[in-house]
């Protein structure tokens, strides 16, 4: 009786290490191929069109590119860098902008001020 218990412990105990061997390569697995899908990058296309009667109602056209930073940035694609939601960067650059816009337009303003008192000035 003791040794048929200590088999069945052993046997658990050599089953629960398969499943954790298994769980593990697994894991790894995934991860190796999560490094080289965003190593190397992959795009994945697809189009939707909707018609009736020959007449098309709806198109759309999908495109996912999915890539590590690094990778996307060799590709020439960094569009987050310019977007004001995702970059802090942009958002400086956009106030930049906004900043030299409303001088101009307060010198402009202020021109017309003094073109209007010129033209008082000459009326009175």
């Amino acid at each position: 009786m003791g040794t048929l218990r200590a088999r069945d412990t052993r046997d658990q105990w050599w089953a629960m290490a398969e499943q954790k061997m298994m769980h593990a390569m697994e894991a790894t697995n995934l991860a190796d191929i999560l490094e080289r899908v965003l190593d190397k990058g992959i795009v994945i296309a697809g189009d939707i069109r909707v018609q009736l009667a020959d007449i098309e109602l709806l198109n759309i056209k999908l495109r996912l590119l999915v890539a590590s930073v690094d990778k996307a940035q060799e590709m020439g694609i960094n569009w987050w860098q310019q977007d004001s939601y995702l970059s802090c960067g942009a958002k400086v650059k956009d106030l930049e902008q906004e900043n030299r816009e409303l001088k101009k337009q307060l010198e402009r303003n202020e021109e017309l001020r003094k073109r209007m008192a010129r033209c008082e000035a000459k009326a009175t």
